[in-house]
């Protein structure tokens, strides 16, 4: 994770806008992409880590999160993405485990269309899950 994706992180905790152990949460998960290889940045995850900070957040504190009427058209765009879908249901398993926090359909699916996007971002060179494995020829 780069420091103006800290940066971000750290205001939202510091501005009382996020729960830290949400804040704690999504560095970790950060943490974790970086890890298998993404390039985690502010420009290529600043807005997923907005998005998820906010909706876990909402969630702990008992707030609703209602449903998209994008719903099909989401679910339809990531139809080709199924290793973002995979990640974002893991994410959202660890977040119902570790917060209490449970991600709506609607929520999965937008936090699947982040992980599509990083994926497509250039790698650190390191092994990425979503990345096909390399050709042998013969």
């Amino acid at each position: 994770m780069d420091d103006q994706l800290a940066l971000r992180i750290r205001l939202f905790r510091e501005g009382g806008q996020v729960r830290p152990e949400v804040a704690d949460f999504v560095s970790a998960e950060l943490t974790a992409l970086t890890a298998r290889g993404h390039e985690v940045t502010e420009q290529t995850a600043g807005m997923l880590t907005s998005h998820l900070m906010m909706a876990l957040t909402r969630l702990v504190d008992g707030e609703p999160i209602e449903q998209f009427l994008t719903d099909e058209q989401v679910a339809a765009e990531l139809a080709g993405h199924p290793r973002a879908v995979a990640g974002a249901r893991e994410v959202a398993a660890r977040a119902c485990e570790q917060l209490g926090a449970t991600l709506s359909d609607s929520e999965v699916n937008f936090l699947a269309m982040h992980l599509a996007v990083l994926a497509g971002q250039p790698s650190t060179g390191r092994p990425s899950p979503d990345s096909p494995p390399p050709r042998t020829t013969p």
